[in-house]
């Protein structure tokens, strides 16, 4: 860093420059038009306190690029021919001691700054001003020269204020600006897949801004530690409070889960900051450089840096200028073209051309990113020159020219500037495209460097370029010399990444510290919501720790299924012997087998089991509303007519054989009322108001049943309340069933043409086999198969009626007719009678 001594030497300088120009003669190259250069020395170019002051300005690679570029130009036939260009070099010594030199650059030919009301005609001292580098100092100078609309072209500043055209109108940068270094920053973290970092900055402009930008930019990225380093104002050594605050800086560094530090600093305070790092001995971090230091051979020349890990950096596209690195090193020559002295360089001071051989490697390492920003920037004034001048290849149309006039060329949408690096010994030529935006910007890219230890002769190696244009990376070596075992890339994340079909639970305020906890199954995790689990919608399923949703298989009984076609067989048999019986009961409807099982209400039967049977193809295929509520009501309607009937019958017949005698009157009663029919009324009443209440509380309709077992199958059934709505429907079929089985027990003994308590037991048997086995299988399965269990009852319910109770007086009708006439029948009433007796 620089010395007291050195400083104060600078600012005696400064302050020598607005009163005398005598100042400058080491530095001023007198011609047609003036050119004033602002720069800033590095450390490096301070380390022999022995050379002159001018010496030092001569000697570094900035100042060198920008006489190398007016050399050129001048020797050039065709960009000014005829015109020369001149120069004044000023150092502003690093910071803000900007004002004296630009006030000497405005004043006029009596160094006197003007104040006037209209600066058109004005001419100050130069045309256009190259520089400062700092951005600190670059909007300083930009505020003072906007005011005269002098064009300022920047080659190092990145700060966004620059863009401003109202309040800088007349402010350019060769470079681009802070906020595509931060966008390169944040690629270059998401390439590697670091979102957990430290993030340090300067405490001036160039640090807050960066800061700022970073904040902007870096969506999905955590800070872990932030802090601010102290930047020193006047002094090599650091005041013990500020080197207190580093001590401090670091041990927060060394304590941090992160493993990545970015550094948005300014390359003046770091030597301190990195000298505590080695002390405290901070190893294997990742460390990414703004731009500023990217490539500062101070910092890289610190003892045992190496240790600190991997250096990244973004810096400013390097490009090369063909005869720059022999230029750095050549003699001056006097006007015969001969050597002037050979203790000279480039300028008339002493001791330079060892001096600048010596720092020869050191400036080849670093390479020509701020020279090219230089020679750029004389180029683009030379061009808008040449426009002014109206120059073609014979020369040029010599006038005054104001530097509102270049300001204004420069200004101009989108002008483009051809560079062609060519001089009279035939270097070779070059060519680079210049483009100002509006904003003033070049879109000059930046690349990503690594500070390599194994290689002195070129540090700073480039690992992957960046365009302004796309804002992508574009890795040119997979070569990275990691820090790490096996040299693989490091980790720098507060939580691994969730394995798939996780989701993230937050564990504290950063969104980059979760835990990971699996996805159930039944939801999905959606990528644009990594903190909640979604459920899939109702005809999709998913397994545990999925990321989407699978259409489910809807089960239902197919027509083409065995058991589908076995139901069908049985149900037209059924339907085929319920129609025979039918046809038999009515040829016969006047014999006693007929009277006896009913007489009419046999027909009311029979017509109940042939519905019935029509019925049993509802309960196959894609269930619909109307297969529904036919499912629900109609065989429940029909069995409900069949089982009251076959109750009345047997009650009545009890009647006439054992309650007609102990109760004669009511029997009368029974008799000339038809109680028979009152009953099977009130019961079919019954039945239908428990059907319609039964359907507004469970409504017949599709719906689509999960499986607990197989989350893959999704049953379509008519019910989601299957099982309450059987019960309902049953109620009063059971009480009716119980009925039955009493009826049947009280005539066991009854005349054997009249006893029909087998043949009920028999139908009440299947009735209640069939019933207990649905609600048996319903308890345990709701798949398709409590739909084929129900089917299967209504057929067995059926046919047991059908064959139970009326198959056995077809056979009496068919295989014994004798049986089949009133004297049998007496016969059978007269035996019964004496037995009683």
């Amino acid at each position: 860093m620089r010395s007291t001594g050195v400083i104060a030497m600078c600012v005696s300088v400064l302050l020598t420059v607005a009163v005398s120009e005598t100042q400058y003669s080491d530095f001023h190259l007198a011609g047609d038009y003036l050119l004033g250069g602002l720069f800033s020395l590095h450390t490096e170019t301070m380390s022999s306190p022995h050379l002159r002051n001018g010496c030092r300005r001569g000697w570094a690679g900035h100042l060198r690029a920008m006489r190398f570029a007016v050399e050129q130009i001048n020797n050039s036939s065709t960009l000014l021919p005829g015109v020369s260009l001149g120069y004044e070099m000023v150092d502003v010594c690093y910071f803000t001691n900007s004002i004296h030199p630009i006030l000497y650059f405005l004043a006029n030919e009596h160094s006197v700054v003007q104040l006037q009301n209209n600066y058109t005609h004005y001419k100050p001292r130069v045309l256009a001003v190259i520089g400062p580098d700092s951005s600190q100092a670059a909007v300083m100078v930009a505020h003072v020269l906007s005011l005269f609309f002098i064009p300022q072209i920047s080659y190092r500043a990145t700060t966004n204020e620059l863009n401003d055209r109202e309040r800088f109108p007349s402010a350019f940068r060769a470079i681009s600006s802070m906020e595509q270094q931060i966008v390169a920053m944040v690629l270059l973290l998401k390439e590697f897949q670091w979102n957990w970092i430290n993030v340090l900055y300067s405490d001036d402009d160039y640090g807050r801004q960066n800061l700022k930008l970073l904040w902007a930019r870096a969506t999905g990225i955590c800070v872990a530690m932030q802090d601010v380093i102290p930047v020193p104002r006047s002094s090599e050594l650091l005041p013990l409070e500020l080197q207190g605050k580093i001590k401090a800086i670091v041990s927060k560094v060394i304590h941090s889960t992160a493993n990545v530090v970015i550094v948005l600093s300014l390359e003046m305070t770091l030597p301190f900051f990195f000298q505590e790092v080695v002390r405290q001995n901070v190893t294997d971090l990742v460390w990414i450089a703004a731009e500023a230091w990217a490539i500062e051979p101070t910092l890289y020349n610190i003892t045992d840096l190496w240790r600190v890990g991997t250096i990244l950096g973004v810096a400013a596209k390097e490009f090369s200028i063909p005869g720059f690195d022999d230029f750095r090193v050549s003699l001056a020559k006097d006007d015969n073209g001969q050597a002037s002295d050979q203790t000279t360089c480039n300028q008339a001071c002493d001791q330079c051309l060892g001096a600048a051989r010596d720092a020869d490697q050191t400036m080849r390492a670093q390479g020509e990113r701020t020279d090219f920003s230089v020679y750029s920037s004389v180029y683009i004034v030379a061009h808008a020159l040449h426009r002014l001048l109206g120059c073609n290849t014979t020369g040029c149309h010599k006038r005054m020219v104001y530097p509102w006039q270049v300001g204004y060329m420069l200004a101009l949408r989108n002008p483009s500037h051809i560079l062609r690096a060519r001089d009279h010994m035939a270097w070779g030529i070059g060519r680079v495209l210049i483009n100002f935006r509006e904003k003033g910007n070049t879109p000059n890219s930046f690349e990503i460097i690594q500070w390599k230890w194994d290689q002195p002769n070129h540090p700073f190696q480039k690992i992957a370029s960046y365009s302004t244009k796309n804002q992508k990376l574009l890795f040119t070596t997979q070569n990275i010399s990691w820090h790490t075992p096996n040299n693989t890339v490091p980790i720098s994340v507060c939580s691994q990444e969730c394995e798939y079909g996780q989701r993230r639970k937050p564990i504290s305020v950063s969104s980059c510290c979760f835990k990971c906890i699996d996805c159930e199954a039944g939801t999905f995790l959606n990528n644009k919501d990594p903190y909640n689990c979604q459920p899939c919608p109702a005809h999709q399923w998913s397994s545990a720790r999925s990321q989407e949703c699978y259409p489910r298989l809807v089960k239902y009984l197919e027509w083409q299924e065995r058991t589908s076609v076995v139901l069908l067989l049985f149900s037209v048999l059924g339907l085929i012997a319920t129609l025979v019986i039918s046809v038999t009961f009515a040829i016969h409807s006047q014999t006693p087998v007929v009277k006896s099982a009913g007489g009419r209400m046999c027909f009311l039967m029979l017509v109940s089991l042939i519905i019935g049977f029509l019925n049993v193809p509802m309960y196959i295929g894609i269930p619909t509303e109307f297969k529904c509520v036919c499912r629900q009501t109609v065989f429940s309607l029909c069995f409900t007519v069949c089982i009251s009937c076959i109750t009345v019958r047997s009650f009545q017949i009890i009647s006439i054989f054992k309650m007609a005698a102990r109760l004669p009157k009511a029997y009368s009663y029974w008799t000339k009322y038809n109680g028979q029919y009152i009953f099977i009324t009130v019961i079919l009443a019954l039945k239908v108001a428990i059907i319609v209440t039964n359907i507004i509380i469970n409504p017949p309709a599709p719906v689509l049943v999960d499986l607990k077992d197989d989350p893959s199958l999704v049953v379509l059934q008519c019910n989601k309340s299957y099982k309450l709505a059987l019960l309902m429907n049953s109620s009063l079929d059971t009480c009716l069933s119980i009925l039955c089985f009493y009826f049947s027990y009280m005539g066991k003994e009854l005349p054997k043409n009249y006893n029909e308590a087998k043949y009920i037991t028999l139908c009440m048997t299947c009735y209640s086999v069939s019933g207990i086995a649905i609600f048996l299988v319903m308890s345990v399965y709701s798949a398709v198969l409590v739909t084929i269990c129900d089917a299967m009852g209504v057929v067995i319910n059926l046919l047991g009626i059908s064959m139970g109770y009326f198959g056995p007086k077809c056979y009496l009708i068919f295989f014994h007719p004798e049986r089949n006439t009133a004297a049998y029948f007496q016969t059978a009433i007269q035996s019964y009678t004496m037995r009683q007796d």
